[in-house]
């Protein structure tokens, strides 16, 4: 076996497929009869733990072994575990160059994305559904499945092409019809908090699309995987996920209309994926705010479900300070916009997306933005 020392976790993703073996022309050739293993030796960075891989040119596919020990093909690959008590779940992400947008940084919709994916990967590493819905087995008896009620995210640093993120989630219960996740995510070089969100679901019965209250044998299912005592990504007092969104009044200062769903946004469920209607509401910014700020946080309230043939529309305006009126000025020749003096370094706006049709809502939400550091 070949190891390779002293590598990072992209390194070690990198190495399965473009190390070289003694005697060989280039990189690694998948032509091989027997198979070929690879690893990286972990560094002394902490909790880093070596991939190994194994390529064979024989067509037995989930038939290989990576290491031993239980679990599907994908769960030894993958850079995530539970944690020590088993009531959360933490795993390491590389950010991709296809994941970056203009800033060079990854997007948010990267980040939402993270954040839905290792929520999956926690529900089924504690044997929840592996459809994707995270269902418990009363649940799918019962056709019951969580849909999206509320998202919030902050992040404080985005994270740059090949950093590495790791996240840590877990989950606890939020009413008698919610159940609510939180995330922290940090620079796995560091330790450095980057970014905090929270999310919450309520059930809903998958053949009449109505809520439904969860029952006691659903709580009892759930809950013996949750943290026994309330633990919270925003413990503060009045901080910005508990904040309620002010309506937005029409007409809206800027607009996108006419966005249409692709097969590509449509998730398991059949309706829009709740990362698409992110990337929807920020669509209608205005052109000087991407240009010259970030996006430091977003809170998105879901009313109503979203489907392939439906056509929606893209709100918003700066959002009123309180106790006055909202204005747009222009600060010299670029026609940036503002809602007053001591709001300009941090704009605030809100969103609203409604079907064109008849102007039902989908959702609507708030943003905050801060000034691109410089680079």
């Amino acid at each position: 076996m070949l190891k390779l020392s002293y590598c990072n976790v992209a390194d070690q993703i990198q190495a399965l497929a473009q190390c070289s073996f003694p005697g060989s022309p280039g990189p690694l050739s998948f032509c091989r009869r027997n198979p070929v293993f690879v690893s990286c030796s972990p560094s002394n960075r902490r909790n880093q733990m070596p991939v190994q891989a194994v390529m064979s040119d024989q067509k037995q596919v989930g038939k290989e072994v990576v290491e031993s020990g239980s679990g599907s093909f994908a769960d030894r690959l993958r850079l995530g575990s539970l944690a020590e008590d088993g009531m959360g779940y933490r795993e390491k992400f590389i950010i991709r160059c296809y994941e970056v947008g203009i800033n060079k940084t990854a997007t948010i919709e990267t980040i939402a994305n993270f954040l839905q994916e290792i929520g999956s990967n926690h529900a089924q590493s504690v044997g929840f559904s592996t459809d994707g819905f995270a269902t418990t087995p009363t649940m799918r008896k019962l056709h019951l499945i969580w849909v999206t009620a509320r998202m919030h995210i902050e992040i404080y640093k985005y994270p740059a092409w090949s950093d590495v993120v790791e996240v840590e989630t877990w989950c606890q219960s939020e009413g008698r019809i919610g159940t609510r996740r939180d995330w922290l995510l940090k620079d796995f070089a560091t330790g450095e908090l980057i970014g905090r969100a929270t999310g919450k679901w309520v059930m809903m019965n998958q053949d009449t699309r109505r809520l439904q209250k969860i029952s006691d044998d659903v709580r009892k299912e759930h809950l013996v995987f949750c943290p026994r005592e309330p633990r919270l990504a925003f413990p503060e007092k009045n901080n910005k996920s508990l904040k309620k969104i002010a309506k937005l009044e029409d007409p809206a200062q800027y607009s996108r209309l006419g966005l249409m769903p692709r097969r590509a946004d449509l998730d398991m469920n059949h309706h829009v994926n709740y990362v698409t209607y992110i990337g929807w509401a920020l669509e209608s910014m205005p052109e000087e705010i991407i240009d010259n700020y970030e996006l430091e946080s977003i809170t998105l309230d879901y009313r109503r479900e979203c489907l392939q043939d439906d056509v929606v529309d893209s709100l918003t305006s700066p959002e009123p300070i309180e106790g006055t009126e909202t204005v747009s000025e222009l600060n010299g020749t670029n026609g940036s916009t503002a809602t007053r003096e001591d709001n300009e370094d941090c704009p605030k706006f809100l969103h609203l997306l409604r079907l064109s049709c008849d102007g039902q809502e989908i959702n609507h939400g708030r943003t905050e933005w801060r000034k691109k550091p410089a680079r």
